[in-house]
C-alpha cells in the first residue's frame, strides 16, 4: 500500500508540475531520488508518464489508471471489512 500510495504521490505531481525531473519531484515531495527514479520506471512501464528531456509528462492514460487503481482499492475496502465483521464475530465468542 505504501509503495502504491508512492506512485500515486509521485504521479500527481507529475500532472501538476511537467515536466519535471527527478530532482525538482524528490524535492517537493521529500523523498529520495532513488524512490521517485523507481516510482518514474513503474509508471512509465504502466504508460502512464513518459519521459521528455525537460523530465517527465503525464500521458493521457494517466486517467484509465488512476481509475483502475481506484477500483482496487474500494474492492480491498470491501474485503478488508468483510474480515474485520469476521474478526468481531470470533472475538465475541467463548473459548
Amino acid at each position: 500500500m505504501e509503495l502504491m500510495e508512492r506512485h500515486v504521490k509521485v504521479l500527481k505531481q507529475v500532472i501538476l508540475n511537467q515536466p519535471v525531473g527527478i530532482i525538482k519531484l524528490s524535492q517537493l515531495l521529500n523523498m529520495p531520488e532513488h524512490k521517485i527514479r523507481y516510482s518514474l520506471r513503474l509508471l512509465e512501464q504502466e504508460g502512464v508518464v513518459e519521459a521528455s528531456p525537460a523530465g517527465a509528462r503525464a500521458k493521457p492514460e494517466a486517467k484509465k489508471v488512476l481509475l483502475r487503481i481506484k477500483k482496487t482499492l474500494e474492492e480491498l475496502e470491501e474485503k478488508s471489512a468483510g474480515i474485520r465483521k469476521e474478526i468481531e464475530e470470533i472475538e465475541k465468542m467463548e473459548l
